[in-house]
């Protein structure tokens, strides 16, 4: 759940990167290339007919995952459903014998022996029905805890193929947030998902159990052809009917980006996260007209489709089945009224006849969790490729960084990660650009921040500041140039180690909705919970006292929809995000980074908060990002960018007295101020 200036979030996941081997999609370092949507990985359109190599390959994956549920709980769902499979037939045999065996119970009276064997086979008739109704509810459960433990294991493997890249830029890409709404999208509502998916494909044994075993009556209770061509009528509804169901289900993979925009508006119509500035704008009614139309966007080509798939291929089919089952049903009757089939025989036949004609219908419990499970798992077989050619990439460039290093980068040998920087983090001929941006957000930047020493970064929204500071922290590599610490290309580092070197408060910050204590150890996660140090650091940040008169102190979870729970001002908030970095200082970290978490502030508020952070984080290599100059003047060193390159840098005073561009905004915000355009 997203709020204006900070996120609220339970899981954090980020797409694997793209690379053209693997559907038509680049990252290149640095630049995330917008997808060809004439090329790589296609999506049917709606109604379009889909290859039948799909569709088996997508039974494969299903029929892959049938282990992961446990040897016990496949090996009892496939035995319960043999004999839920089992029982209709059986009952019919049992009960056509009942029918056969009237006329001789009726004529030799209740105390005959004729009758004894009526009641034995309607006992037995009994029996088989009591053992239906009772495989059912054991099924049903049984297929709950297969559901739950694939299902388990298949968000294990989201998280964990969407979270193997360094880089965060494939989270921008529409066409890997198609691919992971479609995986995600199902498990999150539970609503037919590849664990459902495997239960509807092992229900189908039961299914066609149930149709071989009336067929087989059919044959050998009137003619052999009967049963043949009964299970050939059958099997062409059920061919026609998944074939729609396959193409019904592709149309359904057009409109994912129609169903993310129609999702946005729900949660912001529905949510309490816009609700303050809806109802006081007025906008609900605005807002639930877009709600509409996204919704008839994304069901319209759905219904489009459904009407071309499931009406006119049914008209012939029709006709066809109905034929086949006319004549079968016509030979059994003239056998019977010529005296050449018993009623017991008659009784098969007909039975059966019409129990296997009713299987070519859907399959409730099987067709359509079986076919949005196989969306869903080849929605994941795209992401696991793009994942794994990502991470190829990566290797491959950090090895072309590796041959490429001079010799005096290589002669250092290897290199304490946990030690830098010591010295200084040198940004050499920087250039970057963002996907589908085109124009450089760095063009060339070359910056020396000394180790132990606050820098402060300043410049108007857009000036490269945030884009630095993602580059710092690999969330994305440089298009050229490279970052060093210490002389030492961090490219050329285990990004995991390099990250637990540095920590940011973000502007848009994330809300854990945990408790108070664990929002600040997530600031040094990799390390064991030190209650001491999370003290420490709430207090160096100014929030401990907030929660001194709570039962609880900081273990209160930080969410009112919680037991106990409670909310913080943003202010509140802010400083529960300061103190997490501070605990990153105390297990290990050298380089802390604030971008603008204050900019929500008042200037004079700001100013303050500055001037208190940079006595807290004396001797720590600090890098404070503002759009507003005067809130860093007790900086150590202050530097400038301007269309993503440093156009100044120096102490504050000797900006001021050189002139230029730090001179003049500075003078000109604080003339704002004076005047109160800007408090």
């Amino acid at each position: 759940m997203a709020r204006q200036g900070s996120r609220r979030h339970h899981l954090i996941v980020s797409p694997a990167a793209l690379n053209p081997a693997a559907g038509g999609h680049s990252y290149t370092r640095g630049v995330a290339a917008a997808p060809d949507s004439g090329t790589g990985r296609s999506r049917a359109s709606a109604g379009e007919e889909v290859p039948k190599e799909h569709a088996l390959r997508g039974r494969l994956d299903i029929a892959r995952l049938v282990p992961r549920a446990g040897v016990g709980l496949a090996v009892t769902l496939v035995v319960m459903h043999l004999l839920a499979g089992a029982a209709p037939v059986g009952f019919v045999v049992a009960t056509s014998v009942v029918i056969g065996r009237v006329p001789a119970a009726v004529e030799g009276g209740v105390q005959s022996a004729e009758w004894d064997s009526l009641v034995t086979g309607f006992i037995l008739a009994a029996a088989i029905f009591l053992l239906a109704q009772v495989t059912a509810p054991v099924v049903t459960a049984v297929n709950a805890r297969v559901r739950r433990r694939i299902d388990g294991q298949l968000r294990d493997d989201v998280l964990t193929v969407v979270s193997q890249t360094t880089s965060i830029a494939p989270l921008e890409d529409h066409a890997v947030l198609d691919e992971l709404s479609e995986v995600t999208g199902q498990l999150d509502t539970d609503w037919n998902t590849p664990g459902q998916a495997v239960c509807g494909f092992l229900a189908l044994i039961a299914r066609y159990t149930t149709l071989a075993g009336f067929c087989a009556l059919l044959s050998a209770a009137s003619f052999w052809w009967a049963g043949v061509a009964i299970f050939a009528s059958t099997m062409t509804f059920r061919t026609v009917n998944r074939g729609g169901l396959r193409r019904f289900s592709a149309a359904w993979r057009t409109i994912m980006p129609a169903s993310r925009r129609r999702a946005y508006l729900r949660d912001l119509t529905m949510g309490d996260v816009a609700s303050k500035e809806t109802r006081i704008f007025g906008i609900n009614e605005w807002l639930g007209n877009r709600y509409s139309s996204a919704f008839w966007d994304m069901y319209r080509p759905v219904g489009i489709a459904r009407r071309k798939i499931v009406f006119l291929p049914y008209l012939p089919l029709t006709v066809f089945g109905v034929a086949i089952t006319g004549f079968v049903l016509y030979s059994v009757g003239h056998a019977a009224a010529a005296g050449t089939l018993t009623l017991t025989a008659l009784a098969l036949s007909l039975q059966a006849t019409l129990g296997a004609v009713s299987l070519g219908q859907e399959f409730e419990e099987s067709d359509v969790p079986t076919q949005f499970g196989m969306r869903a798992m080849e929605a994941m077989r795209n992401l696991r490729q793009l994942a794994d050619a990502a991470v190829a990439r990566e290797k491959h460039d950090a090895a072309s960084d590796a041959v490429a290093a001079d010799a005096s980068d290589a002669g250092r040998g290897t290199s304490d990660v946990r030690s830098m920087p010591a010295s200084r983090l040198d940004l050499r001929s920087l250039r970057f650009a963002y996907a589908g941006g085109g124009q450089e957000v760095l063009s060339g930047l070359d910056l020396e921040i000394p180790a132990g020493r606050s820098t402060a970064i300043v410049g108007v929204n857009g000036a490269g500041k945030t884009t630095l500071v993602k580059l710092l922290t690999r969330l994305y590599e440089p298009t050229d140039g490279a970052i060093e610490a210490d002389g030492v290309n961090i490219g050329h580092l285990d990004v995991n180690e390099w990250r637990k070197q540095v920590s940011v408060v973000f502007q848009d910050f994330i809300r854990y909705e945990y408790s108070a204590a664990d929002n600040i150890m997530l600031g040094a996660a990799h390390a064991p919970r030190d209650d001491a140090a999370i003290r420490e650091a709430a207090h160096q940040a100014g929030i401990l006292d907030a929660f001194a008169g709570v039962p609880t102190g900081l273990d209160t979870p930080l969410a009112r929809t919680y037991p106990g729970g409670i909310d913080l001002s943003g202010g509140q908030w802010q400083r529960i995000a300061i103190a997490r970095s501070l605990y990153a200082l105390h297990h290990g970290a050298k380089v802390l980074v604030l971008d603008e978490p204050t900019a929500a502030l008042d200037v004079r508020a700001e100013a303050a908060f500055f001037d208190r952070f940079v006595e807290l984080t004396h001797g720590v290599t600090t890098l404070l990002i503002s759009h507003r100059f005067s809130s860093v003047r007790r900086a150590d060193h202050i530097v400038v960018i301007d269309q993503g390159r440093v156009c100044q840098q120096g102490t504050h005073q000797e900006l001021m007295k050189t002139g230029g561009h730090y001179a003049k905004l500075f003078t000109l915000q604080a003339d704002r101020f004076t005047r109160g355009l800007d408090v």
